[in-house]
């Protein structure tokens, strides 16, 4: 698992610093039931949340670019500031590490370019959006993404963001954290860092490995 060793000295310490990342804070993610869901929310807005419950509140959220392309290579929520004693590939239900082989992962497939974390509770949030929309506005109905994230990415004159904090329901804090996915498509895995006591101190997802070396 060498993926896992990366993060291990990548993410570690309280704050990652490394010569071809640069650091941005992306907003605060609401977890109102600990329940984190990672995925493409264009193509898999009935993804599994994590097994693993997190705590709930409001946690800061990072994108790491890379210095080079520009482009999001990995993405980081924390939770609290103790130190990390153990990495582990975030499962959803049914997925079972053992029967991975070499650098096999888990993880989510994104074809839209665009990944997410949102609370479990906010998903549903979206996906009734979704169903609000739709029956507002019938055959006229462009899709989720021209409707809702769109305006949050994109103006007449171009791209105008690579990540987001985008609430699904007004007067609600639930929210998603939305950013551009590495180099585009592709299949991505997220990993926690646990605390002596197995609490999680850190999801990351990688899109683009950097070697901490």
């Amino acid at each position: 698992m060498q993926h896992i060793e990366n993060i291990k000295k990548l993410f570690s310490n309280h704050q990652t610093k490394h010569p071809l990342l640069e650091r941005i804070e992306a907003g605060r993610l609401h977890l109102s039931s600990g329940r984190v869901v990672a995925c493409d929310p264009l193509i898999t807005n009935d993804k599994d949340a994590f097994i693993v419950l997190f705590p709930k509140g409001d946690f800061t959220t990072y994108i790491y670019k890379e210095r080079e392309t520009e482009c999001i290579a990995y993405t980081e929520v924390i939770f609290e500031n103790d130190a990390i004693t153990q990495w582990e590939m975030a499962l959803c239900n049914g997925q079972d590490i053992k029967k991975l082989e070499d650098e096999e992962i888990f993880g989510y497939p994104v074809k839209s370019g665009m990944g997410c974390y949102m609370d479990f509770d906010t998903q549903q949030l979206l996906n009734e959006l979704e169903q609000l929309l739709y029956s507002r506005k019938g055959e006229d109905f462009r899709g989720i993404y021209e409707e809702f994230f769109h305006e949050y990415f994109f103006n007449e004159k171009g791209a105008i963001n690579q990540f987001a904090s985008l609430n699904p329901k007004e007067n609600l804090s639930n929210n998603i954290i939305a950013f551009e996915t590495g180099y585009g498509e592709g299949f991505y895995a997220s990993y926690i860092g646990f605390n002596n006591a197995r609490r999680p101190v850190k999801l990351v997802t990688e899109f683009i490995e950097i070697s901490a070396d």
